[in-house]
């Protein structure tokens, strides 16, 4: 149960000496304002450094410096079998089992791959179902894909936007247009949560309704992943993907995550485009001709794990795990109903929360819309230590990701924009 909130510095800094996740904080590495640590809300668009990090690119810079290609066999951490080493956390994140989980290239990538694999149109079975403003590379990835089989995008893409009046989308609505679209509907390919908006789908009842009419439940959850809790095995979901440098922390162009439910990885007839990192392991030194895959999520690998790549998101997962994804989702939920709190008591701005006010529908970003001057806003935020983003035509993006943001935060960020705006 939430508290009961005041618009002060003495009870957002009681609430953080109550916080059972606040020493996490102590952990990251925070750019500077001032000589002062910023207030850091862009953990949506890149996460902290976690100060372990350089530690853990020091041992690998080590295994290579004194075992050169032995580091694939020996030393603190095998390179051969590294990304092994991240699928036990990435499956408690996910609500996954470990064989339905790897990790590998970037997230669009995976996305490409996945899709190649379960996206299979037919002359009467053809369309695809998105959201209406999806991120862009989400589109790209979708209008490519049909147009890769010879379809026009127009005829094959199905977005859904919000209705007249409204900036996000009713579950209501989504299921009754993979419902309409019936027979026709090939797969579903949603973002998680929509950068924009904030708005958290409910993964669960897009799964089933889509299944119901035959087709193929994908999604994009770069900003799920490390935000909000998931049970993609028992959801049933088809796959998913996602990246780590937002809420895990990896760094940026870290490697991206996946997950392909059992049902598919057990069949090594699914179509795929393969690499000898997918090969089964027992197969894989022969150096034969034909493909034979893992049956488990590491049959799509395609080549060597990227090391260097995943020494970050391996330190991070390891902070993640101490905290649990549970305790960070319980903080989060109490840090946005905060944050949503002060900024109502904000009379003299004119802005509009557009995530929607159900918890269940939102993870740790809030979207402010402004009509005007949010540019200005934005820029006089920075200005005063305050890193958020900006993305037109007026949203400013406020994400305290809990494992590094506090309440006092939160308290000097509504403190800003009260005495500045």
């Amino acid at each position: 149960m939430l508290p009961n909130f005041e618009a002060s510095i003495e009870f957002a800094q009681q609430q953080d000496k109550q916080d059972p996740l606040a020493h996490f904080k102590d952990l990251f590495h925070f750019p500077q304002h001032n000589n002062q640590p910023a207030i850091y809300f862009c953990g949506n668009s890149l996460g902290l450094q976690p100060k372990s990090v350089a530690a853990a690119i020091e041992t690998e810079l080590n295994t290579w410096k004194e075992l050169a290609v032995g580091g694939y066999f020996k030393g603190p951490n095998p390179w051969l079998h590294y990304q092994e080493y991240l699928k036990p956390s990435l499956a408690k994140l996910v609500g996954a089992k470990e064989t339905e989980v790897s990790a590998m290239n970037a997230l669009t990538v995976n996305l490409h791959l996945l899709m190649l694999s379960f996206y299979r149109p037919t002359k009467d079975r053809f369309k695809i179902i998105m959201e209406a403003g999806a991120f862009p590379s989400d589109q790209y990835a979708v209008e490519t894909l049909v147009k890769h089989f010879g379809l026009n995008p127009t005829d094959a893409i199905i977005e859904i936007a919000p209705l007249e009046g409204k900036k996000t989308l009713s579950t209501t609505q989504i299921v009754d247009i993979i419902e309409n679209t019936g027979e026709a509907l090939a797969m579903v390919l949603f973002g998680g949560i929509n950068y924009y908006t904030g708005q958290f789908f409910d993964l669960k009842t897009i799964t089933t309704a889509t299944h119901k009419v035959g087709a193929i439940a994908g999604f994009d959850l770069a900003h799920v992943t490390g935000n909000i809790p998931l049970s993609l095995h028992n959801w049933n979901v088809d796959f998913a993907a996602w990246c780590s440098y937002k809420y895990l922390n990896a760094g940026p162009g870290a490697v991206g995550g996946y997950f392909i439910h059992e049902k598919h990885v057990i069949n090594s007839n699914m179509p795929r485009l393969a690499g000898w990192w997918g090969n089964d392991e027992k197969e894989r030194f022969k150096m034969e001709k034909g493909f034979i895959p893992k049956t488990n999520a590491s049959g799509w690998n395609i080549s060597t794990a990227q090391v260097f790549n995943m020494v970050g998101l391996k330190a991070s997962l390891l902070i993640i795990n101490q905290a649990d994804i549970h305790q960070m989702r319980a903080k989060s939920i109490a840090l946005t109903a905060y944050l949503e709190f002060l900024l109502n008591q904000l009379d003299r701005i004119s802005f509009e929360i557009i995530t929607p006010e159900d918890k269940d529908q939102r993870g740790a970003q809030l979207s402010l819309y402004f009509k005007e001057r949010a540019k200005d806003i934005h820029n006089k935020l920075i200005d005063n230590g305050v890193i958020v983003d900006f993305r037109e035509p007026g949203v400013i993006r406020v994400a305290p990701a809990p494992l590094y943001c506090s309440f006092e935060d939160v308290y000097r960020f509504y403190e800003i924009l009260k005495n500045n705006f």
